[in-house]
């Protein structure tokens, strides 16, 4: 019997910590501290492809754009361009973090970075109706004069009083390229980083020819996709909190451990978990179990040598 093989979901703050200027100094030393933590599944003998968010970074790469054409009229680059420099960008600081802390621990195995896209439906619902807020805050002004120029959709800060910001579509992944491949080396024994930012999304024309999407993957639903169409054994996804909870931040805050399929549907119908910020990574989980996986472990990534922290999601709980 070959290996366990596990997908490793790490979060936003893997790289990018909200109280810092995004350095590639502050990332790189981010990267270590979140990776260092993966060697318990590498000594424990498991094969792992790698995911990661990338909003923080795409969002500036937009910046840049967006401050490049103001001021030098550099062209902008589209969305979808965009999410593939940031695969590369991350991938490459992963890969190099990762080598490093193998070379330290004698632990010798190649590690592969791929941009990856990812096939939505070009009638998704979602596509019409943008949610996802990126780039930079705005004006009103500035932002109705990009509305009219650009055909942006824009929606009010959550975080800045008076501010505006674009906002895009995320459309459901339906199928990940290079997935066959990405699991044949991951269980030869190669650790693959894939699908970063939940992948590029594109649709097949009516030709069937490729056409970009502007908008963004969530990154643990493709996560969870990527893990059941390569037969992944178990899903960890790595966030800022060794648990779920339930009732959270209230009076009657309460951890969970173990959660199985009956629970889960039970407190997803009660709203118990919030949409922009549990709940995508439940479901994620859900789907992961529903469709063959053995576990899914939602926890902090410090967390990930100690078995006694994390929520493990199974089909049914036994004790």
């Amino acid at each position: 019997m070959g290996n366990k093989l596990a997908v490793v979901a790490l979060g936003g703050n893997a790289l990018l910590r909200d109280n810092q200027e995004g350095t590639v100094e502050e990332q790189e030393a981010n990267a270590t501290a979140t990776l260092i933590n993966l060697l318990f599944l590498i000594k424990d003998g498991y094969d792992l492809v790698i995911t990661h968010g990338n909003g923080p970074q795409v969002g500036n790469l937009l910046m840049r754009n967006d401050a490049g054409e103001q001021i030098y009229g550099i062209p902008q680059m589209p969305l979808d361009i965009c999410v593939a420099e940031s695969q590369g960008e991350i991938g490459f600081m992963i890969e190099r973090m990762l080598r490093n802390i193998l070379k330290k621990n004698n632990i010798d195995k190649d590690i592969l970075t791929l941009v990856t896209q990812v096939i939505v439906d070009e009638n998704d619902p979602a596509l019409a109706n943008p949610t996802k807020r990126i780039g930079r805050t705005y004006s009103k002004k500035e932002a109705d004069t990009l509305s009219k120029e650009k055909g942006w959709t824009f929606k009010e800060s959550s975080k800045q009083k008076g501010g505006w910001r674009r906002v895009v579509a995320s459309p459901r992944p339906i199928q990940i390229f290079n997935r066959k491949t990405i699991g044949q080396i991951a269980r030869q024994g190669s650790i693959v980083i894939a699908a970063g930012g939940g992948g590029i999304p594109v649709y097949k024309d009516k030709n069937g020819l490729l056409r970009p999407v502007e908008g963004v993957i969530d990154k643990d639903y493709a996560s969870s996709l990527l893990a059941t169409r390569i037969k992944a054994d178990e899903l960890y996804i790595l966030t800022d909190v060794p648990y779920v909870y339930l009732n959270y931040n209230q009076k009657n805050e309460k951890i969970v451990e173990f959660l199985d399929h009956k629970d889960l549907m039970r407190y997803l119908e009660t709203g118990q978990f919030g949409e922009g910020n549990m709940a995508p990574k439940i479901k994620a989980a859900l789907y992961f179990i529903e469709n063959g996986g053995a576990k899914s472990v939602i926890t902090e990534a410090t967390k990930l040598a100690d078995r006694s922290y994390g929520t493990k999601i199974t089909m049914k709980y036994e004790n």
